[in-house]
């Protein structure tokens, strides 16, 4: 099942479920993904049993919700400050080449490990543990909270900090947890991770600020779970709508170092996370980058990210923020 969430022509919200690619089928009884899911929770039951008894009879057609901008990402919180944006890097096969040559020094040592190399060898060797046990840590970074998801249409904002705006075309795991603080993994959703590549190629200890951009989610949540093979297109067209690049890129743990159960673990693992009520939206990585190939991207010019079996592209325009400066007051 296929899960989204949109506005009417009011601005009113509204949850609904794709039923082709291009019919949206009405839910009633409830205004929001979110509030689908706690209900989902209380009664005990599965979210697509849930949703699936409280389809109405009105349709909608998908193209005229996405052509009037009235899209939102497929799962948010009330308070945005209660919805945590996270991710794992090096957790797919072949990623790790990617940020060593992003990272490789210009002395030609290539027979020493980066820390980007060691990191992606501990996943080979310890990322898919048996059942039961725990496996190797991953490397994990915050992007910020509910504030920073755009939806499909809307633009990818680059602050006036930034050096670069690349997409990361990735899955993202989206979780609600329950009155008593317990993960329910909803499902998943195509995601651009969007990232500062520039900085972080500087010097990988900066990956934190240059993972502290928007993202974008959606336009659907597939609920269930992951498929060991995922299959997609990552493509940057020009302001004119040409293709400029485009690459395939696949995930699932067919293509990772890591389970998601494992990724899971190492997010939940910790209490500040298993709040009651919060949403989290967690990025899993990709092997895929315009920049790898050369690209910079500029603003004007658009990213679309689309997977089979996760509905219609997710399409953001790239946008330049205002340069600005940071007054702090003194109280």
């Amino acid at each position: 099942m296929l899960l989204l969430q949109f506005k009417d022509v009011r601005g009113g919200r509204h949850t609904g479920v794709l039923i082709t690619e291009q019919t949206v089928h009405v839910l009633q009884g409830v205004s929001s993904t979110y509030e689908l899911i706690q209900l989902a929770i209380a009664k005990g039951c599965g979210v697509a049993e849930l949703a699936a008894e409280m389809l109405g009879d009105e349709r909608l057609d998908y193209a005229t919700l996405s052509n009037e901008g009235r899209l939102l990402p497929p799962l948010d919180h009330p308070d945005p400050a209660h919805c945590y944006v996270t991710g794992t890097g090096l957790t797919h096969l072949g990623s790790a080449d990617t940020r060593d040559a992003m990272h490789r020094k210009l002395d030609g040592e290539t027979g020493v490990l980066t820390d980007s190399m060691k990191m992606f060898r501990l996943g080979l060797e310890g990322g898919k543990p048996a059942a039961g046990t725990t496996g190797v840590q991953p490397e994990w970074f915050y992007k910020g909270d509910g504030s920073i998801v755009r939806a499909s249409g809307e633009p990818l904002t680059m602050p006036s900090c930034a050096e670069d705006g690349g997409e990361e075309p990735e899955l993202a795991g989206l979780y609600v947890n329950g009155p008593d603080g317990t993960p329910y993994r909803v499902g998943f959703a195509v995601g651009n991770e969007f990232s500062d590549h520039v900085i972080e190629r500087q010097n990988y200890l900066w990956l934190a600020h240059s993972k502290l951009r928007e993202c974008s989610l959606g336009p659907v949540l597939r609920v269930g779970e992951l498929p060991a093979h995922v299959e997609g297109i990552s493509r940057v067209r020009a302001v004119d709508g040409s293709v400029r690049w485009e690459k395939p890129f696949v995930s699932g743990e067919a293509n990772m170092s890591h389970t998601i159960a494992n990724l899971e673990h190492h997010h939940f693992k910790y209490p500040l996370f298993r709040r009651p009520g919060d949403v989290h939206i967690h990025f899993f990585g990709t092997a895929t980058l315009s920049f790898a190939d050369g690209v910079r991207v500029a603003p004007g010019e658009s990213f679309e990210i689309s997977a089979s079996g996760f509905g219609p592209p997710l399409v953001n325009a790239l946008a330049a923020d205002e340069v600005n400066s940071v007054t702090i007051a003194q109280l």
